[in-house]
Order: structure tokens, then C-alpha cells, then sequence
């Protein structure tokens, strides 16, 4: 029988090289640069990588103090190809690309990598004969690629050199100024297979938003994340141009966020929330679970310093665990449709965080809901900023205090995978906060 592999060499004979994609915990690939033999060579187990790939902080340096950088030696593990995410990568001439992780060396899957979390969380539906059904869309900016000495991209203006940055939300003329950047994304997301369903002008200069297809495969549905963050980077700097996931660039626009759309289908093909009996009451079981988890899961949802500047009053970010209807102010937000569509819209974490983790996190609410029951509430009506009090950890350091001492998501995520992401949030967080900034010499230097 012909291996993934080496159909793929036979259908794609001038491609060289290929990037494998390791996942790290913050969600940025990492991994090596293979020959195709070398690639033959992985796909049958013989490839190791450094287990410190899931101890880096998001500038890629060690994080010393997990047990996977001095107290192992920094240890091989080998690492696991997934065959079926082989793609030419259209930006590279002669390359290509795969996703994979490291496993135990016996074969097991390794407690560390956020592939395995999530694909460990996705399989819990089954003792309920349900499967998840999952779509991601992302929101960007699309800057020019000089920055100013500090570091800060200029503001996104308008076509007309000189003018002030305006909003323009939702209008194609901001699209079609970004015809040559499309383009090219799709193109590349057709290359790698990456279903994209459609592109808006958001509501910042520059900021624009992408849905992704919705699936029954959580691991493809954050691979396609992984992959389309890839896609946009590549079509960015083929244009002049530089992309942006940070979920708050600019104090003064709008940020950025990565919204989950889930559903669940039962055995019979419906969709569990709106084509059953008993869709109302499974819903709001879901609410209910994804509200005992949410402020657990916030150190996944807003992984860094930068995410909680996105957190703001009207600001269309979330600030409580709280639902509605057709309302964009709440953090599950039912969108109006349909019945055999109707699902929750997850709206609380930023474009920065690592879709795996994110969608774990979603799916381990729901799967908490479906088991241990609960009572969401009423939902809000109208503007929720100003009917319910914050209810969300909004600075890093309460974040990483609700998952160190968090009730339940560790039990879907493995309580050894939330320590290490505890640890590693954590120290980055204190080196964050060690650094004397610009800001403290312009406050503080004549001040005080």
C-alpha cells in the first residue's frame, strides 16, 4: 500500500523541502526543516525534537523552570506526523508543509502537546453519541511593514495618503483596496485546503475578519487555524504588507478576536441544539458548563500581557460569563438562523491565543454542561456592559490565580498539561513585568 507520503512525492515530485509544524503551547509552529527523504524517515517514527518546544515563552525562549528543560535535560521525543495535513506551501516554491507532535517513546501520546489535549477533550463527547461541529473566524490587521523606532506599527490610514484613520465598517471599498492581499490569500488557503466562507471590513482601519468552514474534526478545525494565521502572514509580506493577531495593537481601535462557533450533531445527523426535542434544554446545559469554565480558561482565551488591553467596556469584547440571543455584547452569543444552524458563538478569546487550546477549552464547557448539568441564567437582553457586572478576570495576573486554582477544567485538559501552561504563562507574565518600559520614564522620571 502506498503511504500518505510517498503519494504525496509522486503527485508533487518538485517539492524538496518540508517545514514540520510543531504547535508550541502558545500556538506559534515551531519545528525543523526536513529533506523529503528525511520526511519518509518521519513518517515512520525515526524523527526526534527537543521536548523544550512546549517550554518556551511566546519570544521562544526556555522557560527553566519546567521540568522539561534542566530536570529532563532537555530530552528527545519522537515526534508524530499527521500525514493528512502534508500541503505545498504556494509561497515557497519546491516546499511543503506538515503538522505534527511529539509523542512518549512507547507511542503514547505526550501530556504536553496541544494537539493531543485537544484531540483528548473532542473525544469525550462520544459517551453521549454527539459530535462536535466547529468553525473559527479570526480578526486582523493589515499594516505597512515599517514600524517606528519604539517598536509601534503606524496607524492604518485610509487610500489617501494624509487623511485621519476612519472606521468604514463592513464596506467593500476597503476590501477592494486589499485586492491584491485577497487574492493571494485565497490562492494560498486553495493550495493547502482551507475553507474560507467569508471576509468582512472590521470595525478599525486596516482590521479585517475571515470565517473559517465549519467541521466535525476539532484537530483539522485548529490545524486550519494554525495554517490560515500562516496564510495571511505569507500573502501580508508578499504585498509590502505586515499581518497582525495581536488581540490589541492600538489603545485607540478596536482589537482583535478568534470567535468558536459550536454545535453538536447526534447519531442521527441533527443538530442537537435546534433540530431536537430536547435542543432548548441541551443548550443551555452547554451555557451553563461554558460559564463554569470561562473564567478557568481566561489564561488560555488571553495568553499574554497584550491581551487584556482587547477587554474593554463596548468594546464587543466580553467582560462576563453571561448569553443571549442575536447579541453581540455577550459572551455566548446564540446567532439568529435557522434551526438546523443554531449554535454558540464563543466570543471571549483573543486573535492571539493558540486555536488548539482555545477550542479545548470551549469544548471542555460544553462536555462539563452535558455531564454535571446547571442553570445559565436568563439571557441578557440588550446592552450586557451595562446590565451585568465584570465577571472575567481583565489583568494577567487574576487570570493565571483562576487557573491555579480552577475547580474543573483541569480535568478535561490533564491537570500535568495546566501546570506547565501555568508555570510557562507565568513566567513570561514576570518577565513581562520586570521590564522598565518607555512609559514608566515619560510618567515617573520628573514626577515623583
Amino acid at each position: 500500500m502506498v503511504s500518505a507520503v510517498t503519494r504525496f512525492r509522486q503527485e508533487n515530485p518538485l517539492v524538496q523541502q518540508v517545514d514540520l509544524l510543531l504547535p508550541d503551547l502558545v500556538g506559534v509552529p515551531r519545528g525543523k526543516r526536513l529533506s523529503m527523504d528525511a520526511l519518509e524517515r518521519a513518517a515512520e517514527g525515526e524523527i526526534l525534537f527537543s521536548s523544550t518546544v512546549y517550554s518556551l515563552d511566546t519570544t521562544g525562549a526556555n522557560v527553566d523552570a519546567s521540568p522539561l528543560v534542566w530536570e529532563e535535560g532537555d530530552a528527545d521525543r519522537p515526534v508524530a506526523l499527521d500525514a493528512a495535513t502534508l500541503v505545498p506551501v504556494p509561497w515557497r516554491p519546491a516546499h511543503a508543509q506538515v503538522i505534527g507532535g511529539l509523542t512518549e517513546p512507547d507511542g503514547t501520546p505526550f501530556f504536553a502537546d496541544p494537539r493531543g489535549v485537544l484531540r483528548r477533550v473532542a473525544g469525550g463527547f462520544a459517551e453521549f453519541g454527539l459530535t462536535p461541529v466547529a468553525a473559527l473566524e479570526f480578526e486582523f490587521y493589515l499594516l505597512d511593514h515599517e514600524t517606528a523606532p519604539d517598536g509601534r506599527p503606524p496607524l492604518p490610514g485610509t487610500a489617501t495618503a494624509g487623511e485621519a484613520p476612519n472606521v468604514d465598517v463592513y464596506r467593500f471599498e476597503r476590501l477592494d483596496a486589499q485586492t491584491e492581499f485577497f487574492d493571494l490569500l485565497d490562492r494560498y488557503c486553495d493550495a493547502q485546503g482551507i475553507e474560507t466562507k467569508a471576509a468582512i471590513a472590521e470595525f478599525a482601519p486596516g482590521q479585517f475578519e475571515v470565517n473559517l468552514a465549519h467541521g466535525t474534526d476539532m484537530v483539522r478545525a485548529a490545524d486550519a487555524g494554525l495554517m490560515f494565521k500562516r496564510c495571511v502572514k505569507a500573502a501580508a509580506r508578499a504585498c509590502g504588507r505586515r499581518a497582525c493577531f495581536m488581540a490589541k495593537p492600538f489603545s485607540e481601535l478596536a482589537g482583535s478576536g478568534l470567535h468558536v462557533h459550536l454545535s453538536l450533531r447526534d447519531g442521527q445527523g441533527r443538530n442537537l441544539f435546534g433540530e431536537t426535542a430536547e435542543g432548548e434544554a441541551m443548550l443551555r446545559r452547554c451555557i451553563a458548563g461554558m460559564q463554569a469554565l470561562m473564567a478557568e480558561s481566561m489564561a488560555i482565551f488571553a495568553p499574554n500581557a497584550n491581551s487584556y488591553r482587547r477587554l474593554q467596556p463596548l468594546s464587543y469584547a466580553p467582560l462576563a460569563p453571561n448569553w443571549g440571543h442575536n447579541n453581540r455584547t455577550v459572551a455566548l452569543r446564540i446567532p439568529a438562523g435557522p434551526a438546523r444552524a443554531r449554535r454558540i458563538e464563543h466570543r471571549v478569546a483573543g486573535a492571539d491565543a493558540n486555536p488548539y487550546l482555545v477550542l479545548a477549552a470551549v469544548l471542555a464547557g460544553a462536555l462539563h454542561g452535558l455531564r454535571e448539568g446547571g442553570d445559565p441564567g436568563d439571557p441578557v437582553t440588550g446592552n450586557a456592559y451595562e446590565k451585568v457586572s465584570p465577571g472575567l478576570p481583565r489583568n494577567w495576573y487574576r487570570a493565571l490565580a483562576e487557573l491555579r486554582e480552577a475547580a474543573h477544567l483541569p480535568a478535561y485538559l490533564g491537570k500535568p498539561f495546566c501546570d506547565l501552561y501555568l508555570l510557562c504563562r507565568e513566567a513570561e507574565r514576570e518577565r513581562f513585568e520586570s521590564r522598565v518600559v518607555g512609559l514608566d520614564y515619560a510618567w515617573y522620571l520628573d514626577a515623583v
